[in-house]
């Protein structure tokens, strides 16, 4: 997924502005933290039914384009 544009939101009245899915108060990080902690895309699914299989696919295209846009000083 190239285009998380609809699906990343930054509002600075949610989360104080951090990256979010769709308005929700879910943020990258928090699906970042899930996978980095082991869970599977099944196991956040089913733990979180207001996310979507696109909305994770999302927040893995955002921190790649992020990773990609970071300059070593």
């Amino acid at each position: 997924m190239s285009d998380y544009s609809e699906i990343i939101t930054i509002n600075p009245n949610v989360r104080f502005g951090k990256p979010c899915i769709r308005g929700m108060r879910i943020s990258v990080y928090d699906i970042l933290s899930w996978y980095a902690s082991g869970m599977t895309t099944t196991e956040i699914l089913e733990d979180y039914p207001e996310l979507t299989k696109e909305d994770l696919m999302a927040t893995l295209s955002y921190a790649a384009d992020r990773e990609h846009r970071v300059k070593i000083a």
